[in-house]
């Protein structure tokens, strides 16, 4: 947008801030990296999505680095290259996650399940750790992990990933206590329903149809996963959420869990349509 022959103040609300999104070449993560460069960030793409990724970062002019979140010297020099980059980190999103076993609890693979700890849990937690190190001692910063609604309601993930995704919110708190004395702000954001490739794959798992279309399960997902008529979720809903709380906008939150979910998780599923 431009005014007056000038970009608009909201086209550079992270000018010259410096970003770091895990799980940044694809879905949700890509979404939020392409708005974040839009909006004058410098960003760094870390994955393991090595192609993708980096074919993204030419197209937006960000930095690309292999970045498996599980292990912690991959963020730690994800946020090295920041440094190096920039001589700053400002943003951290700790986006990356893995859908991992599903199934009843009682027969549910440990091994399967360590897997997914490893990444959903144990790399936000490499990734707040290292983050706060840069930021400790600046100008402060923003710390962003990306939870679900799988956190607020039962029975809209499996029981590994709702775990995992849970776990995120007493953890966003308890940095949030800590870090805010060094002016630094940790927040969540909770989505529900994004046609992502995670989400895609579970409704064919659960349904038990391999073949079923992107589109058609959008569809599904719309007709019973908002409260607003005629809008489903889509990434860039989740990107603008990031947007705000990575802003000036949002300088005096944090510990907050912020769900973008249409309202879905606000109304019980019997109760939501007496009005209509």
């Amino acid at each position: 947008m431009e005014l007056n022959g000038c970009k608009s103040f909201y086209e550079q609300r992270l000018k010259g801030r410096v970003a770091i999104i895990t799980g940044g070449a694809k879905g949700i993560g890509a979404a939020t990296a392409k708005l974040f460069a839009h909006n004058g960030a410098h960003v760094i793409i870390a994955d393991i999505l090595d192609d993708v990724g980096l074919t993204l970062a030419k197209q937006i002019g960000a930095r690309y680095v292999h970045c498996d979140v599980a292990c912690e010297s991959d963020v730690e020099a994800a946020v090295d290259v920041a440094l190096t980059w920039h001589g700053q980190l400002d943003i951290m999103l700790n986006n990356a996650g893995v859908e991992g076993p599903s199934g009843s609890i009682a027969a549910m693979s440990m091994k399967e399940m360590k897997k997914l700890v490893a990444v959903n849990v144990c790399g936000v937690v490499h990734g707040i750790k290292h983050a706060a190190r840069a930021m400790m001692g600046t100008k402060g910063g923003c710390i962003i992990c990306t939870s679900s609604s799988a956190a607020v309601m039962g029975g809209l993930a499996s029981h590994a990933y709702s775990l995992s995704k849970a776990a995120l919110l007493g953890l966003v708190r308890s940095a949030a206590c800590e870090l805010g004395v060094h002016g630094i702000r940790v927040n969540c954001i909770s989505p529900h329903g994004v046609p992502s490739d995670m989400l895609v794959n579970a409704y064919r798992k659960f349904l038990g149809k391999p073949d079923l279309e992107a589109d058609d399960i959008q569809r599904m997902v719309a007709e019973s996963g908002s409260l607003l008529k005629g809008r489903s979720a889509a990434m860039e809903d989740v990107a603008r959420a990031s947007l705000f709380l990575a802003s000036d906008d949002a300088g005096f939150i944090t510990g907050h869990n912020l769900v973008v979910d249409g309202g879905f998780t606000s109304a019980h599923t019997t109760l939501r349509f007496i009005y209509q």
